[in-house]
C-alpha cells in the first residue's frame, strides 16, 4: 500500500464518520447542526474567510463593512448546511419527499426544452442545494445526467458518485466529458453543468462576473450553438424552513455560429444569467471559491 493510498483510506475513516453522524440525525437536526458546523468553519478555516470576505467587497462595494460581515456568517452557515444536505441527497426519495420539499416554478420551460427532441443543457452554479437537481429531476421524470470533478480521494468519489446515482442521474467526468455530452445530449437526456468556477486560461475564454474579469469554458456554449441544443438555467433556493424553492428560468436558444466572437458573447450571457441567480440570495453562492484570479 503506497503513502497516498493510506492517506486516502485514513482521510475516508473520517470522513464516513462525519457521514455517518449526518445521515444518523433527523434531518432538520442535521442541517442545524451543518450551520452551527458552518459558523465554527468560518472561524478555523481563516484563509477561505478571508478570501470569501474579499470577494463580497468586490462584487459589492456599496456595502458598508458590517453588511460584509453579516453576509459572510450567512454565507457560512449555508455552506455548513450544504455539507450536511449533499452527504444526504441520496436519503430524498420518490414524490412524497418532492411534494413535501420542493416548491417548483417555471416546470413548463422544462418541457418546452426537453419536446424539442435535442437533449437539455441544464445550467447552474453553486448556488443554494445545487446537488438537488440529483434527485427532484428525475422524481419529475427527466432524464438527467450530471458533470463533475473527480475528487481525488477515489473512495470519497465513488461515494459521492453512488449518492447522485441512487435516483438515476447518471455522472459524467468533466475531464472526459464531451464525447458523452454529445451521445445524452443524443438520446434527450439533461446535462447538468455549473458554470461558475475557475478554468485556466488556455481551455478559456475572457469573461465578467460581477464587473471583474474571469476566465470561463466556452465548451458548453460551443456544444450549445453547434447542435441548436436547448438551454434551462435552474437554481434551487434554500428557504429559512428547510425547504427548497426550484427556479426554472426560460429556454435560451443561442445563435447557431461558428464566430469566435459569437462564443465570447454567448459565453458571458451564461454567465450573467449566473450572475443573476446568485443576486437573488447572495448569502447562497460559493464565494469561498477562488473565481477571479491573477490571469495566467
Amino acid at each position: 500500500m503506497t503513502v497516498t493510498s493510506l492517506k486516502h483510506r485514513i482521510g475516508y475513516t473520517f470522513f464516513l464518520m462525519a457521514a455517518f453522524v449526518s445521515r444518523i440525525l433527523p434531518r432538520d437536526a442535521a442541517l442545524a447542526l451543518g450551520a452551527h458546523l458552518g459558523g465554527l468553519g468560518q472561524l478555523i478555516l481563516r484563509k477561505r474567510a478571508a478570501i470569501a470576505a474579499e470577494n463580497l467587497r468586490q462584487a459589492f462595494p456599496e456595502k458598508s463593512p458590517e453588511e460584509i460581515k453579516d453576509t459572510l456568517r450567512a454565507v457560512f452557515r449555508h455552506l455548513g448546511i450544504s455539507g450536511m444536505e449533499i452527504l444526504r441527497v441520496d436519503l430524498l426519495k420518490g414524490k412524497s419527499d418532492l411534494n413535501r420539499y420542493f416548491s417548483i416554478s417555471g416546470l413548463e420551460h422544462l418541457q418546452e426544452a426537453f419536446a424539442m427532441k435535442r437533449g437539455v443543457i441544464i445550467l447552474g452554479g453553486h448556488i443554494g442545494f445545487w446537488e438537488g437537481g440529483a434527485f427532484f429531476l428525475p422524481a419529475l421524470g427527466f432524464p438527467v445526467d450530471c458533470v463533475a470533478k473527480r475528487i481525488r480521494n477515489p473512495f470519497i468519489d465513488r461515494f459521492f458518485e453512488k449518492m447522485r446515482t441512487t435516483n438515476g442521474t447518471h455522472v459524467l467526468d468533466s475531464k472526459k466529458g464531451a464525447r458523452r455530452i454529445l451521445r445524452a445530449l443524443s438520446q434527450n437526456r439533461g446535462i447538468g453543468i455549473l458554470l461558475d468556477q475557475h478554468i485556466t486560461r488556455r481551455e478559456a475564454v475572457p469573461d465578467t462576473f460581477f464587473g471583474r474579469p474571469v476566465w470561463t469554458t466556452p465548451v458548453i456554449t460551443q456544444i450549445a450553438m453547434k447542435q441548436g441544443v436547448p438551454i434551462v438555467p435552474i437554481n434551487v433556493y434554500r428557504t429559512k424552513d428547510y425547504r427548497y424553492q426550484v427556479i426554472i428560468d426560460p429556454v435560451i436558444l443561442l445563435e447557431r455560429s461558428d464566430d469566435p466572437e459569437a462564443v465570447i458573447r454567448n459565453t458571458s450571457l451564461l454567465t450573467a444569467n449566473i450572475e443573476n441567480a446568485v443576486r437573488r440570495d447572495i448569502t447562497q453562492w460559493f464565494w469561498v471559491h477562488r473565481r477571479w484570479r491573477t490571469p495566467k
